[in-house]
């Protein structure tokens, strides 16, 4: 549960934000980047994998754990994406094409709730020996063949899929050591997956002795285009390490918008746009029939306001007022005045990163990736950019038109270097940042007025505060704790547990690790500012009254009748307070609203009538 976090889904969004998700579609038409996501797991199921060393859980126990982690977050995130679960070096076997020692425990399907409760069965001892007893286990197996069965799968769904990938789970490196028949086989059919579209991750388990990928498994996987195969990372030894590698993985890295860059009239390259971060929100939810519990669909139609006829959207047109003046639209012209200028990015000239100062940072930013298969030659070109800024600490300032109907902003382009962990694997893709600058109109000049300035001591005693408490901040560190804690009680409810996991609040101060680090500098920082005897626990002492100890109420405001009269004639009731009006109205006997408006509109009907 602790990816809940990082999946999201879009509501309450800024307008411009909610342009861009309504027309993702409309960039994202061609054939390569529509449809559904889909993924299988394939699991290693012979007895290696069920032999645990010590008290660490077994590698099948850590494999059905992050299977059963990426379901649950995908039934938040992306419920429409394909997931399977398929075993090989069962003795059992269970697939369309009726291959031996291979078992289909899922088919390709949405995630669900029957499918988490179904994985949860083989969890733990008494899991193992339950698998043992439905499937068994069996070495004589052929990976070939299970990579065919996974082929399969894939081929026998009706939806369009834009994205297949299959994640292999395994703690033997070489499989098929004493059969070259077999490793020749795998090989084959991993290179069919390769030019059929499909992509094959090795998601490597602890051995003893060592995992070594270089005896089988490099020439069986394969990565997609935006990715490198690079320094393979070593085996997970733990459920932390592997969910690490398969949420890497799990999801298609969607550009928001593909688009040119163009840095002069005849020289442009093309890249996309990705966004870093969004905002989380509870997911909607669904209106249903309280007979039925089937979804309702909400229709929404027009009636004439005088004769209650059903109008048709070419009957309605829209307006803006404007001087007082109604000005009447039609619906080209409407969508004419969206248009502003034509998508892209535009090169204005170039800058010191040293100008961009923090707030200038008004929503977050995006990333550009170059896009080689729209463009030949946007990498080389790409790089050379972004070697170049990255010497010279420059940024580069463009105008950028998402879509056609979304006004231009200004944005600058901050390079960002690639950056690999001590296992060499990628951490921070090179790239740019595109942060959105404010225009003139988004910059406020507010007046501050320091009434007691800081003395010299005590902003430098402050300092020292500051500083011991100052720590590397990572958004991943930090999850929302209502968010965690509303789809720990959904899980709750779908899968029939007792009761929901409690969420932790990570956004609590560490207060006693806060009062260690700051020792005795709190207390010399309140002997610098507060007066001496100062209890800030304490309760405010009330000032004692210069009168006999009563307060004096303020003495209301009279008007008399006459006065109200002559008020009236001139049209100058608006100058007394509602308090007074409300007074007058009562010493009257009218009865009216509370607004200020009502008030001297009864007022001013009163004097008139007599």
């Amino acid at each position: 549960m602790a990816g809940w976090g990082s999946f999201y889904r879009g509501e309450g969004m800024e307008e411009e934000e909610e342009q861009e998700q309504e027309e993702g579609a409309e960039a994202v038409a061609d054939q390569r980047f529509s449809g559904r996501d889909s993924l299988i797991f394939l699991v290693d199921a012979s007895k290696a994998m069920f032999e645990s060393d010590g008290n660490a859980e077994t590698p099948f126990d850590m494999t059905i754990q992050c299977i059963r982690n990426v379901y649950t977050s995908k039934i938040i995130s992306s419920d429409r994406d394909l997931l399977s679960v398929v075993f090989y070096g069962t003795e059992n076997n269970k697939n369309s094409a009726d291959f031996k020692h291979v078992y289909v425990l899922q088919e390709l399907d949405n995630p669900g709730a029957k499918r988490v409760l179904e994985l949860d069965q083989y969890r733990g001892d008494e899991g193992r020996a339950l698998f043992r007893e439905n499937f068994g286990h069996n070495s004589d197996y052929s990976l070939g063949e299970a990579l065919w069965a996974c082929s399969n799968l894939f081929s026998d769904v009706r939806v369009r899929l834009s994205h297949k990938r299959i994640m292999l789970f395994t703690n033997e490196d070489d499989p098929h050591a004493n059969d070259s028949a077999k490793a020749k086989l795998a090989r084959t059919r991993a290179g069919d997956l390769r030019d059929t579209g499909i992509i094959l991750d090795l998601m490597h388990l602890k051995k003893p002795g060592g995992f070594n990928i270089s005896l089988f498994y490099r020439d069986i996987i394969n990565v997609a285009e935006d990715e490198d195969l690079g320094i393979q990372p070593k085996e997970s030894e733990k459920l932390e390490h592997l969910m690490k590698k398969v949420r890497a993985k799990e999801t298609k890295k969607r550009a928001l918008v593909r688009l040119n860059l163009h840095l002069s009239n005849n020289v442009a390259l093309s890249v996309g746009v990705y966004n870093l971060i969004q905002k989380a929100y509870k997911p909607y939810p669904v209106k249903l029939y309280r007979e039925t519990n089937e979804p309702v669909k909400t229709k929404t139609r027009m009636f004439s306001g005088k004769t209650g006829s059903l109008l048709l959207p070419s009957d309605t047109k829209r307006a803006q007022t404007y001087g007082n003046r109604q000005i009447v639209l039609e619906k080209e012209e409407t969508e004419e005045l969206k248009r502003f200028d034509s998508p892209g990015l535009f090169l204005i000239g170039f800058k010191p990163l040293s100008m961009l100062k923090q707030h200038h940072h008004i929503r977050p930013s995006q990333f550009i990736y170059p896009e080689e298969s729209l463009v030949r030659g946007s990498i080389t070109l790409f790089n050379a950019l972004l070697m170049k800024c990255s010497e010279r600490e420059m940024m580069m300032l463009c105008r950028y038109t998402p879509r056609r109907n979304i006004p231009p902003r200004f944005v600058a382009l901050v390079p960002q270097e690639e950056e690999l962990d001590e296992q060499k694997v990628q951490i921070a893709p090179p790239g740019f940042h595109l942060i959105f600058l404010p225009y003139a109109d988004d910059v406020r000049n507010v007046d501050f007025t320091e009434n007691v300035p800081a003395s010299q001591e005590q902003v430098d005693k402050m300092k020292e505060i500051i500083q011991k408490l100052r720590f590397k901040y990572r958004a991943d560190s930090f999850e929302n704790p209502v968010l965690q804690q509303h789809f720990r009680n959904l899980e709750a409810l779908a899968l029939d547990m007792m009761e929901p996991e409690q969420a932790e609040d990570l956004t609590m101060p560490k207060s006693e690790q806060m009062s260690h680090r700051l020792g005795n500098l709190v207390d010399e920082f309140k002997q610098l500012v507060y007066p001496p005897g100062y209890n800030p626990d304490g309760k405010a002492v009330k000032r004692k009254q210069d009168s006999d100890g009563q307060t004096e109420k303020r003495p209301k405001v009279e008007v008399s009748k006459d006065e109200l009269r002559n008020h009236v004639q001139k049209g100058t009731l608006g100058k007394f307070t509602v308090p007074v009006l409300k007074d007058a109205c009562r010493f009257l006997g009218l009865r009216c609203g509370s607004k200020k408006q009502e008030l001297v509109d009864a007022l001013t009907e009163y004097f008139n009538e007599r």
